[in-house]
């Protein structure tokens, strides 16, 4: 038995439709309660009653947060529109409805829509829209869509917030374990070097706790850009242009977009928000370098209930959607049992993606012997793999660039820090590291 719960706003298809269920026409399936608004559809979905909601496109204040919640209850989602491949299904897909129907669809065709709706809970949501029977067993293209009849691809073209065949672009996060190893440091210098490598790189200060890129650059940081851009999303109106518009342009191939410099913000940081932000940032940069808070817990979940808000979300979102992981350490016996503590937590956190270590403030006296190669045999015993890149601790270098509030490159442009970190992006970017050597003049 499928229970079934609406939230229509008084269209017209609701009432049709539950008339037609109450005769038994598809037995198994079984409407329990129409809702007026989004508030009563959450409170009735928290106290476990439904399977399945049906939703109407024009249900006022339904977002990204509501489908969130519902999934987190256990609830599929089908989205009733007014055509299959209109305004109203982009709307509907943008805050993650993965299953569609058509307002004038037979009773049998949104029945078999809320089964597979139902079989497809807690998987990752794809875009199905439906406008007839044979449509719900047609083949997808790509995007979600089905395929035309006439073979030509898909039936409607990517709304703007769905990546596109031409969104490239990489997630680099940068993170770390507690006890400021380094991590806002490493991603302003690997943003700024992949630019200077020509790359375009896009620099987000992800950082739930407080972020400090804004200061540690010199910028204005009364409106977070990256908070903003969470807004956007959930409201279905971000693309590479709003976001792009959101950012600092530093140079012209770097864009930062400056990040809550409070810890009671977090709620603004929604993790399906953060992933739609992600989605636009990889068709406006080739390079995405998130710096993140330390934590990873989910007590939250524990702690209240399974739709309690996830104050690490964000931060467990983008290490999911990244392509690369950072993970930086501080080069001293603290700071490489931290790491190793760290490593196991990324792994307990599920973070598929390949992890690079990189030391930060390395220096003679660390460690005995030949520092370089006993702090790698140390994170080969402990963590499995050694490190991809040192970074020598210059404090003279650091100091100039913080106090004037700009980057390594531009305050100590010959420092040895800032060629360990040129290796690193070129690293990064796949590419040969440039040869600064200035010819003699014969």
């Amino acid at each position: 038995m499928i229970a079934v719960l609406t939230a229509a706003a008084g269209a017209a298809w609701e009432a049709r439709l539950i008339a037609e269920l109450a005769t038994g026409a598809e037995p198994g399936i079984r409407v329990v309660r129409r809702c007026v608004d989004v508030v009563d559809l959450l409170a009735v979905a928290g106290a476990g009653q439904a399977t399945a909601v049906l939703v109407d496109a024009g249900l006022r204040r339904f977002d990204a947060a509501a489908v969130d919640r519902l999934a987190a209850a256990g609830i599929a989602v089908v989205g009733i529109v007014s055509d299959g491949h209109g305004e109203d299904a982009e709307r509907l897909a943008a805050v993650g409805v993965g299953h569609l129907a058509p307002q004038d669809a037979t009773v049998a065709v949104i029945a078999e829509v809320l089964r597979m709706a139902a079989d497809d809970r807690g998987r990752p949501s794809v875009s199905r829209a439906f406008a007839d029977p044979t449509s719900t067993t047609g083949d997808l293209t790509a995007h979600g869509q089905p395929a035309r009849a006439d073979g030509g691809g898909a039936a409607d073209t990517p709304g703007p917030d769905t990546p596109g065949p031409d969104a490239d672009g990489s997630v680099v996060a940068v993170w770390g374990p507690a006890g400021a190893p380094g991590r806002t440091t490493v991603a302003i210098a690997l943003a700024d070097e992949l630019a200077r490598l020509g790359q375009r790189a896009l620099l987000v200060d992800a950082d739930v706790y407080g972020g400090v890129i804004a200061s540690a650059l010199g910028l204005l940081d009364e409106s977070a850009g990256f908070a903003a851009a969470c807004r956007q999303a959930q409201s279905r109106r971000l693309d590479a242009a709003s976001l792009a518009a959101l950012c600092w342009q530093l140079a012209p191939r770097l864009r930062v977009l400056t990040g809550i410099s409070r810890a009671d913000r977090w709620p603004e940081l929604r993790a399906t928000a953060v992933a739609a932000v992600l989605g636009s940032a990889r068709r406006l940069a080739d390079f995405t370098i998130v710096d993140l808070g330390f934590c990873l817990e989910t007590d939250e979940e524990l702690s209240f209930d399974t739709m309690a808000p996830r104050r690490n979300g964000a931060t467990l979102a983008i290490l999911d959607e990244a392509e690369l992981v950072i993970a930086v350490g501080s080069a001293d016996a603290v700071g490489i049992q931290r790491l190793v503590r760290g490593l196991a937590e990324l792994r307990e956190a599920g973070v598929a993606g390949p992890v690079r270590i990189v030391l930060n403030r390395v220096r003679r006296g660390s460690a005995p012997g030949d520092v370089a190669v006993e702090l790698d045999a140390a994170l080969a015993r402990f963590a499995g793999q050694p490190s991809a890149a040192q970074l020598p601790f210059d404090i003279e270098a650091l100091d100039a660039a913080l106090a004037t509030g700009r980057t390594l490159s531009e305050a100590a442009p010959g420092s040895a820090l800032r060629r360990a970190l040129i290796g690193l992006a070129a690293s990064v970017a796949g590419v040969a590291v440039p040869d600064r050597r200035r010819r003699r003049r014969r």
